[in-house]
């Protein structure tokens, strides 16, 4: 069997788990028609990837708290707001993640996009992304590696993104200045403003304690930001503000 039909046999292997909770190696076997030798291939692999858990004679889903294992071990908080803005992406979209640990938690709700086309300045994204069992297209910026913010930037890196064209940029911040867009510790901030350049959609993901922190380094002024989202903890008056800007504002659930 060809690597398409092997994806497409895995991908309704955990549609089928999703929707029972488990599984049997005899039950995937009858059903997709295939050894039960392969199967057990097929449940090797899911489970190395963090989609399922094997038991004796087949497969269980994987509970919440052992999912956010796999993730990482993202802060719930910044899980939350990954996964709001995951909804977001559409089938064989192209994006750019840009480094960051609220960033970092969109890795996992890819699994059920199809045809990506990913872009990243960050190793530890590039990795997770190459382990995903959708095989979304990968691509890395290059460029100078920058230990602060532990990514790629420079000039080589800007070249490399303006050879595209992106539907969709997913950034972080370290603060919001309301008057002025996000900030940044950083002052490497050109590839960040290249990355908005390139994108139709500019997607600013970060918790909302980060409001009011006073950051000096700009990094995308509010007429760059097309979405921002955050937690529900954002007073309405702050999300009033933005709005004017003409940002659209989605608050995921806060979870401590």
């Amino acid at each position: 069997m060809n690597k398409r039909n092997t994806q497409q046999r895995r991908h309704s292997i955990i549609s089928l788990l999703n929707s029972q909770g488990e599984v049997s190696v005899d039950e995937l076997s009858l059903r997709f028609e295939t050894s039960e030798v392969t199967i057990r291939k097929d449940l090797a692999t899911l489970e190395k990837t963090g989609l399922l858990l094997r038991r004796y004679g087949g497969a269980v889903a994987i509970p919440d708290e052992v999912t956010q294992a796999f993730s990482s071990k993202i802060a719930p908080n910044k899980l939350s707001i990954a996964k709001a803005a995951a909804e977001l992406i559409n089938d064989h979209n192209c994006i750019i993640i840009d480094s960051g640990s609220t960033t970092s938690g969109l890795i996992q709700q890819l699994n059920h996009k199809r045809g990506l086309l990913v872009m990243t300045n960050s190793l530890q994204l590039a990795n997770a992304i190459h382990e995903l069992e959708n095989e979304p297209t990968l691509l890395m910026t290059g460029g100078t590696w920058d230990p602060h913010s532990e990514s790629f930037q420079g000039q080589i890196a800007e070249q490399v993104l303006r050879s595209y064209n992106f539907d969709q940029l997913f950034i972080g911040a370290d603060g919001i200045d309301l008057a002025r867009g996000t900030t940044t510790f950083n002052e490497l901030t050109g590839l960040s403003k290249v990355m908005a350049e390139v994108s139709r959609d500019v997607i600013v993901m970060l918790e909302s304690d980060k409001f009011g922190r006073r950051i000096p380094n700009l990094e995308l002024p509010w007429s760059n930001i097309s979405v921002l989202v955050t937690d529900d903890k954002l007073p309405a008056e702050t999300v009033a503000t933005i709005t004017e800007y003409g940002v659209r504002v989605i608050l995921a659930p806060h979870k401590e």
